[in-house]
């Protein structure tokens, strides 16, 4: 039942977040939430697999705590500061449904999570992500830190969801979607901080940069994704 409401909320949640992209002039935080939270519209479907087959499909458990770290450390200012009951909400729902992705993988699901192949050392990415926040940051303040590591983690944060695929050597293709449409998603930041330098003058390089890095480990993942998947075969690596 749970699961079944974050399924529900999730589309919903996505839907008006991009309502607030179109009608509102976000601010920084403001635009980065609403696209953040379309991401885990991408997991929605996996989680509805999951719940018609009792089955997660190839799903690294490593990559959604990771992304379960990443909202969490970007959400601090909940206890410091209050924008509105909008924002609010949203960010407490963007957790919900992170850890609640977690809690399928992990507990609801555990005896089909595939452990065995989500290997991925995520200690090789926590301690630089987290060294270089302290080094290159907008203000030398905790909150700030936080945040910054949290943008410079969301780029790798896939890395173990792929590392995954590469020793199976193959992808559920509902799988393929979800990845497909979280490498989409960050790609169409991109061009969300374009349009904010283009009309507002506003250019974040973290954000920036983080993005650019995030896009390009998915350029073999989009490859092969039009070029098998979208003809209807099932993506497997070249042996």
């Amino acid at each position: 039942m749970h699961g079944q409401l974050i399924e529900m909320q999730c589309p919903l949640k996505c839907m008006d977040s991009f309502s607030s992209i179109l009608f509102l002039r976000p601010s920084r935080k403001g635009a980065e939430e609403a696209f953040q939270l379309a991401t885990k519209c991408a997991v929605s479907p996996l989680i509805a697999s999951a719940q018609d087959s009792i089955f997660i499909p190839g799903i690294s458990g490593k990559s959604q705590l990771l992304f379960a770290l990443v909202f969490t450390t970007r959400y601090l200012d909940l206890f410091t500061s209050f924008i509105s009951l909008y924002n609010t909400s949203m960010k407490l729902i963007y957790i919900a449904c992170s850890y609640a992705t977690v809690y399928l993988i992990y507990m609801k699901f555990k005896a089909t999570y595939d452990g065995n192949h989500d290997t991925f050392r995520v200690e090789f990415l926590i301690v630089p992500v987290g060294g270089l926040s302290f080094l290159v940051n907008h203000d030398f303040s905790p909150l700030e830190i936080l945040w910054t590591f949290s943008i410079y983690l969301e780029s790798v944060a896939i890395l173990p969801q792929l590392f995954m695929i590469s020793k199976t050597g193959e992808a559920e293709t509902i799988t393929t979607h979800y990845l497909f449409f979280l490498g989409l998603y960050r790609a169409l930041y991109l061009v969300n901080w374009i349009w904010r330098y283009y009309f507002e003058g506003f250019f974040d390089l973290i954000a920036v940069v983080a993005g650019v890095v995030q896009t390009v480990l998915y350029c073999d993942f989009f490859y092969l994704y039009v070029t098998k998947v979208l003809k209807g075969k099932k993506l497997s690596l070249p042996a």
